[in-house]
């Protein structure tokens, strides 16, 4: 696709997902509220295990940074795609589109080493419980923390720089909810299939390695459970990692839906999009919270300690 007599994209239209008009202020409050929801429930949780003192274990700590990961990547997408609701249609800057995409790819790419980080925690601590506190210090957990920052930085960095040195000048309607890779590439008037092809790559091998990493892990964890005496303990340690077991599956049947598969279907992009980016984070903070009686005690409390105090 050729540039010649076109235009510089100074900014772009959202374009968003096919609904009625008739249901933008109904879809602009549902979808407000479930943001409202994501980001106070996990800013209850980072207080609940702040003020805690029970909770300051490694498995907290990797919550509280899920927390905030999940608190972040809503704020990215969701209120530029609310506001839509209401202009029909979002425009966003070049610049904001560039930084949208930057901290989606970050923020999602951290939250994928994110989990195997929690998958190596639980393996430490159902396989190796007499070493787990050794290893598991808190410069460990910092360390780790501060490793799935870094190696999300990396590779938003290299999608981003890949995706915007290309020329834009087609068109600027972005047939999506927010500025993503392959929406985006579809707007640049050049050939894009090597930038699809390193997508697909650097993505693929990420989280397939990520992935491979959180099985081997898992049938580390469930042989080790299994030899467990105690019922009660087996239910236990069943139950703390089917949270995590779920919350991973909700992280990964859209990332290989949206980027791991030949071909593309937009509007079901769209759907499984929504799904992603507003829906997951919630179910998280549902998951770890209703499964966990340690954190919903945690919670009981904050609110109890809220009403009583004196004012």
């Amino acid at each position: 696709m050729e540039c010649e007599n076109q235009t510089r994209v100074y900014h772009f239209v959202i374009v968003g997902f096919p609904y009625s008009h008739d249901l933008r202020f109904l879809l602009f409050v549902f979808f407000l509220l479930i943001y409202l929801m994501t980001f106070l429930g996990n800013l209850l949780i980072l207080l609940a295990v702040a003020f805690e003192p029970q909770l300051h274990k490694p498995m907290y700590w990797f919550l509280c940074h899920l927390s905030l990961l999940d608190m972040t990547v809503s704020s990215v997408v969701v209120p530029k795609m609310v506001a839509g609701f209401l202009e029909r249609g979002g425009i966003i800057s070049f610049g904001g589109c560039v930084i949208q995409l930057f901290f989606f790819h970050f923020l999602g790419c951290t939250e994928c080493f994110l989990y195997t980080v929690m998958a190596y925690d639980r393996f430490l601590a159902i396989c190796k419980p007499f070493r787990y506190g050794n290893i598991m210090n808190p410069k460990a957990c910092l360390s780790l923390s501060l490793g799935t920052l870094f190696g999300g930085s990396m590779h938003s960095m290299i999608q981003t720089t890949l995706t915007f040195h290309l020329p834009y000048s087609h068109g600027n309607q972005v047939a999506y909810i927010f500025c993503d890779i392959p929406a985006v590439l579809k707007l640049a008037c050049t050939d894009t299939s090597l930038n699809e092809m390193a997508t697909f790559v650097d993505i693929g091998f990420l989280a397939m390695t990520c992935f491979l990493l959180i099985i081997i892990s898992y049938i580390y964890i469930i042989s080790a459970i299994l030899r467990i005496r105690h019922a009660e303990g087996r239910r236990r340690a069943f139950s703390t990692c089917a949270a995590h077991l779920t919350v991973v599956m909700t992280y990964y049947v859209p990332l290989v839906f949206i980027y791991l598969r030949p071909g593309s279907r937009d509007p079901l992009d769209g759907v499984v999009a929504i799904f992603y980016t507003t829906i997951t984070p919630l179910l998280n903070l549902i998951i770890y919270t209703l499964r966990n009686k340690e954190m919903k005690n945690a919670l009981r409390k904050l609110c109890l300690w809220h009403l009583l105090r004196p004012s």
